[in-house]
């Protein structure tokens, strides 16, 4: 597998801070040797990057860089929970939830932003069971939210 740090660097990408629960929740959960991360809004130093829904004020192209920032974000979250992204032995599963219009069915192509950046970062370990789901609104107005389901190389020491 890639080393998570050195592509990142290669991309130009830094791990944002972890962005803050707008709720009562935690952005990451570490049980035995997965690690859940909540949903993640495409924050970008504390401003959403885009508001509104695909298929209305939102574009395909937007809306994938949306879906790469919810990427970034999970992944701060994940190491702040993990301790190191050298630790994941695979990305399990990716939910993406898509505001959209009711006529709007790009949603595999949004949630590629996501993918397509896990795969940059962890190679084959990186491709990932997802489902794209189209809502009417989410959170902050948010066109774009991501959970991760990840697995880690070893288990929390107890």
């Amino acid at each position: 597998m890639p080393d998570p740090h050195q592509r990142l660097r290669e991309l130009g990408l830094v791990l944002p801070q972890v962005v803050p629960p707008v709720a009562t929740y935690v952005p990451a959960v570490r049980s035995g040797d997965h690690i859940h991360v909540s949903g993640q809004v495409p924050l970008r130093e504390g401003r959403l990057i885009a508001a509104g829904r695909l298929g209305d004020t939102v574009g395909v192209e937007l809306g994938y860089e949306c879906a790469r920032q919810c990427a970034l974000n999970s992944l701060a979250a994940l190491q702040a929970e993990a301790g190191d992204l050298a630790e994941v032995a695979r990305v399990v599963k990716a939910l993406v939830f898509v505001a959209s219009t009711t006529d709007f069915t790009g949603h595999p192509q949004v949630g590629d932003g996501a993918s397509d950046l896990l795969c940059e970062l962890f190679g084959d370990a990186g491709r990932h069971a997802r489902s794209a789901v189209g809502v009417s609104s989410l959170p902050l107005n948010a066109p774009v939210e991501l959970e991760l389901l990840v697995e880690l190389r070893r288990p929390a020491r107890g």
